[in-house]
């Protein structure tokens, strides 16, 4: 395969910071960031998800074809390839691999992704280099399921499978002559505590536009940095090449530096996170949580809800916790993912007043500059947010404070994440809370667990038996709608309806979405950032040293 690019030269090494150290280098287990961005660079998937266009590309698949009714992907493979360690790739190792993913047993985060219609994809083999998979119903965005699934090498990793031991496979201490993928790099070395080296994999089965074999480069040492700081001090001195995941004010730090310590630094707008403010609207009679349920009356009025809305300084919050590098949002889909924004969404600036009309009007009075409900009760509420996230602490109190204009009582409260998390989705026990997504692709299928009243991320009231809304029983029409219609037009039409729910109801008051923000050393060329993950490497294989 030919890959497009500005051909480069080879050699050379290229030094990454990762904030943890890697959980495993088994591509079916891993769900921490660490461990997928090094697996990334040791694997290939069949269809890939070019992040520069956002748009699908052949990769092991070398081309495919769709029956009319959408239920039939046939995929014919590359011949002559072959894995890190030199043996042959083909379509027992495609079966192979699906099985594994697919397996209960092995309980893949990627499972799920590979269930269509309520059944597990059917995977056939036709002949050594040709797979058919079978859908149980059309699916718009079939061909993206296939990004980042890695295929296995079966004749090193079947053995562990069938002795039931697959799940220990592949940890960091494997060694080197144990492990093999269809990536650019293979394993060269873990020293514990302190990096990973890849090396470059001699099978690698693609070129530049002058001939060359790809990769370029000799290695790739991912350092094991703990703090956001701790990188910056790192590349800044050099001793690192890449720089992704920081924040606006170290953006502004490294700028005043720049031209002299030799990196270029990029901002690319808005990528597919969007930060949001949302209200209990569980049913919390199993859970005997009678102080939150009384407030609940406020937070289920769309009127209280819109006040709110209409009150919050989303200006204010670009500037002072982003330093600019932010875009105020007011749905779920963020102006960098234009395939499927929907400019037609309103944009309504702040107007205290307008949010005082809108409480009068839902019988809300005030005491003394105090918001008091129709019975006469304050209005009191708290806000939970991540204790290890600044940009959205700072949000929760710039929100405290918008809202105290109102006469409402805000407190922030700040929880480590995973008990933020254990209260959001078990005891329900929170009356308000400052949350973000990334969305993992920018289709609409990345957020079906958040917009069906069954998913688990559909934060307000995850999990329900049935819609307890009209318009919560819309967007899960709309959902499943868009999930099955083939044609590009009319889903666009149907999730900018999605939009639309999610700015007139507004289940979570959407506010921000952050600026990518990445650095890399002058002398690193064919650097093209991309706002979908990986935001830096995911075209390693062409990335040279000057």
């Amino acid at each position: 395969m030919v890959a497009d690019g500005v051909p480069g030269h080879a050699g050379g090494r290229l030094v990454v910071a990762l904030r943890s150290e890697p959980k495993t280098l088994n591509p079916v287990l891993a769900v921490d960031e660490p461990s997928r961005d090094v697996i990334r660079c040791l694997t290939a998937d069949l269809i890939h998800i070019n992040r520069g266009s956002l748009k699908t590309e052949p990769s092991l698949a070398k081309s495919w074809t769709v029956s009319r009714d959408g239920r039939q992907y046939t995929l014919h493979l590359r011949r002559g390839l072959r894995f890190s360690d030199g043996e042959a790739f083909n379509a027992d190792d495609v079966i192979f691999s699906f099985q594994v993913y697919l397996d209960e047993k092995i309980n893949s985060s990627q499972r799920d992704l590979l269930v269509v219609g309520g059944k597990p994809i059917v995977v056939v083999k036709l002949d050594a280099y040709t797979v058919r998979f079978e859908l149980a119903q059309p699916y718009a965005a079939a061909e993206r399921l296939f990004d980042g699934v890695a295929i296995l090498p079966r004749h090193l990793v079947e053995s562990s499978y069938q002795s039931g031991s697959f799940s220990q496979s592949w940890s960091l201490s494997v060694p080197p002559n144990q492990f093999a993928g269809l990536g650019p790099f293979r394993l060269k070395e873990y020293i514990p505590g302190q990096r990973v080296v890849l090396e470059r994999n001699p099978y690698y089965w693609k070129a530049d536009t002058a001939g060359n074999q790809l990769p370029y480069l000799n290695e790739i040492v991912f350092l094991f940095v703990a703090s956001e700081d701790a990188q910056v001090i790192r590349f800044q001195s050099g001793d690192t090449d890449v720089l992704s995941r920081f924040s606006a004010e170290n953006f502004a730090v490294l700028q005043k530096q720049q031209s002299e310590k030799g990196y270029r630094l990029d901002d690319l707008g808005p990528g597919l996170e969007y930060n949001f403010l949302f209200f209990n609207l569980n049913d919390l009679s199993p859970k005997g949580l009678p102080e939150i349920a009384k407030k609940q009356a406020w937070f289920q009025d769309l009127r209280f809800r819109q006040a709110v809305s209409t009150a919050i300084d989303r200006d204010g919050i670009v500037r002072l916790v982003y330093s600019g590098r932010a875009t105020p949002i007011w749905d779920q889909v963020t102006p960098g993912n234009k395939l499927w924004l929907d400019d037609k969404i309103p944009r309504p600036v702040r107007s205290l007043e307008h949010a005082r009309q809108l409480l009068q009007s839902a019988g809300f009075s005030w005491k003394s500059s105090t918001l008091v409900d129709p019975h006469g009760e304050p209005v009191e509420f708290s806000i939970l947010t991540s204790s290890s996230n600044a940009q959205r602490m700072k949000m929760a109190t710039i929100i405290q404070d918008d809202l105290s204009q109102l006469g409402m009582t805000v407190q922030v409260v700040p929880l480590e994440f995973h008990a933020m998390v254990d209260r959001l989705q078990n005891s329900y026990n929170y009356e308000a809370a400052v949350m973000g997504l990334v969305s993992g692709d920018a289709d609409p299928t990345s957020e079906m667990n958040v917009w069906l009243s069954s998913g688990e991320t559909h934060l307000w009231h995850p999990n329900q038996d049935k819609p307890a809304t009209q318009w919560e029983s819309e967007m899960d029409q709309l959902m499943q709608e868009q999930l099955v219609t083939l044609d590009y037009a009319k889903r666009k039409r149907i999730y900018d309806r999605v939009q639309e729910i999610v700015a007139e109801d507004l289940p979570v008051i959407c506010l921000v979405s952050p600026d990518i923000l990445v650095g890399a050393a002058n002398r690193m060329r064919n650097f093209r950032p991309a706002i979908l993950v990986p935001y830096t490497l995911w075209n390693v294989e062409q990335l040279y040293i000057q």
